[in-house]
C-alpha cells in the first residue's frame, strides 16, 4: 500500500472480451510508457447488481479493492470502495441531474475530502449526449475538492478505452482513485 500511495501517475487499459470487461491498472513511467501491472479488473455485463472486484492480477487468486453499488439498478446509485478485507476506502456517485448535460461525479474519502469531477469540456459532453459520433471522442474529467484539484482522467484515443490518471493530491488513496478510473469506464454510459 505505502508503494502504491506515492504514485502520481496511472495507465488504465480495456481488454477487449466478449461477456466480461477487464482492465488493467499500469504505472505510467515519466517517459509516458506504461510499467508495471498493479490492479486487475473485471466486470460482468449486465449484471443485476453492480460489483467490481480489482485483483493484483488476472490470475484473480489476490483481491486488492473492489466496489459494489448499495443499491440496484438506481441511476444515482452510490458504490462503496473496499479494501481486500472488506473494510472502507470511500465512495463515490454520479449526479444524475447534473450529467444530463454534464457528466458529474462524487467521491468521498472519509475524513479527508469529498470531492466532484466534472467533464472539463461542457461542449463536448453536451455533443455526447446527442450525437453517437462523438462519443468515441475522449473525454476527461477534473476532480477537485472546492477548488483544490485531487486527480484527473484523460480517456486517450485509440481502438480500445485507454486513460491516462494524474493525481495531484499526495493524501488521496490510490485505491480509490483506480475505483473511480475503472467505473469511469465502466458506469458512464448509464
Amino acid at each position: 500500500m505505502n508503494q502504491l500511495q506515492t504514485l502520481t501517475q496511472l495507465a488504465v487499459r480495456q481488454r477487449i472480451r466478449m461477456m466480461v470487461n477487464q482492465y488493467e491498472v499500469r504505472t505510467l513511467l515519466p517517459d509516458g510508457s506504461e510499467g508495471d501491472l498493479i490492479a486487475f479488473a473485471q466486470q460482468k455485463r449486465l449484471a443485476f447488481k453492480e460489483q467490481v472486484t480489482l485483483y493484483t492480477d488476472d490470475s484473480k487468486q489476490y483481491p486488492v479493492l473492489g466496489f459494489k453499488a448499495r443499491q440496484v439498478v438506481d441511476l444515482g446509485a452510490t458504490y462503496d470502495v473496499t479494501d481486500h478485507n472488506g473494510q472502507p476506502v470511500g465512495n463515490f456517485r454520479k449526479d444524475f441531474k447534473q450529467s444530463l448535460l454534464r457528466s458529474t461525479w462524487h467521491l468521498e474519502q472519509p475524513g479527508l475530502f469529498t470531492a466532484t469531477g466534472q467533464e472539463r469540456n461542457q461542449v463536448l459532453g453536451i455533443l455526447r449526449r446527442f450525437i453517437d459520433a462523438a462519443k468515441f471522442v475522449p473525454y476527461h474529467f477534473d476532480f477537485v475538492a472546492g477548488e483544490h484539484p485531487i486527480f484527473s482522467i484523460d480517456k486517450r484515443w485509440g481502438i480500445r478505452d485507454r486513460y491516462t490518471v494524474q493525481i495531484q493530491d499526495p493524501n488521496v488513496d490510490r485505491r480509490l482513485v483506480i475505483a473511480m478510473a475503472v467505473a469511469l469506464d465502466a458506469l458512464q454510459a448509464r
